[in-house]
């Protein structure tokens, strides 16, 4: 069953759907009632974050927690055939890596990790923060699956890590036979791939990475910021998938 939407509708993040009734949140709850002026026999979508995407009709319109009645369910809402998993080194400024989790959150990413490296400038971040993003922009991007969002890892032991797929370090380093992300991806795979910090990754990072089965990569003859680099990977392999 496929919906037809249109730019007016009201979506919420509802996880952990088990029935055909949901209470939603108080915070969603509110914004619903006291923002939106819902009332019961208003229709309004839900996203579970799980692939789960439905249409539900309000039953009891409580700012407290509005109860809603589902009516249509979609199961695997845009499942994609592909994995992709980011691990990038947060920047000193969070600004920028949250805008990076919120536009590839818009594109189309499966999992993020915040990676520690040798010339990381930021080793703590506030997942809590980060997830109340990641929903907003499933939200605004009318996404059935919340990325997967990681703790913050050291290098060393994450690129150890089992990864079905394709693995992929990109870095600024010069090195005459490293290949752009467009050149040396397959179609259909999944893949997991590096961004470095703000100084980038070290020589000795690049070369235990391959040692580990990564492979050398640019994102073009441009030299991007942490998080520009980020979505530009990101926005490689969605292309690539359409």
């Amino acid at each position: 069953m496929l919906f037809i939407f249109d730019t007016h509708m009201h979506l919420f993040y509802t996880p952990q759907i088990t029935s055909d009734t949901y209470t939603l949140e108080e915070e969603e709850s509110k914004h619903a009632i006291r923002v939106l002026r819902l009332a019961p026999g208003d229709f309004i979508y839900l996203l579970d974050g799980v692939g789960g995407f439905y249409k539900a009709r309000i039953c009891d319109a409580s700012a407290k927690g509005c109860t809603v009645k589902i009516v249509e369910t979609h199961k695997e809402y845009g499942k994609r055939s592909f994995y992709l998993h980011i691990a990038i080194a947060p920047t000193k400024n969070i600004a920028r890596i949250e805008w990076f989790l919120e536009k590839a959150t818009e594109l189309g990413i499966d999992e993020i990790t915040a990676l520690k490296c040798e010339h990381s400038e930021r080793i703590m971040i506030k997942p809590e923060r980060l997830h109340k993003i990641t929903v907003s922009a499933i939200k605004q991007s009318v996404k059935a699956y919340l990325p997967r969002l990681n703790e913050m890892e050291k290098f060393k032991p994450f690129i150890k890590q089992p990864f079905t797929g394709q693995k992929f370090i990109a870095h600024c380093i010069s090195s005459a036979s490293k290949p752009h992300l467009k050149n040396c991806y397959t179609k259909g795979q999944n893949a997991l791939i590096l961004i470095g910090p703000e100084g980038d990754f070290t020589p000795e990072e690049v070369e235990l990475a391959t040692q580990n089965g990564f492979r050398e990569i640019s994102l073009g003859p441009s030299r991007l910021r942490t998080e520009t680099a980020g979505l530009a990977a990101c926005h490689v392999i969605n292309i690539l998938n359409e």
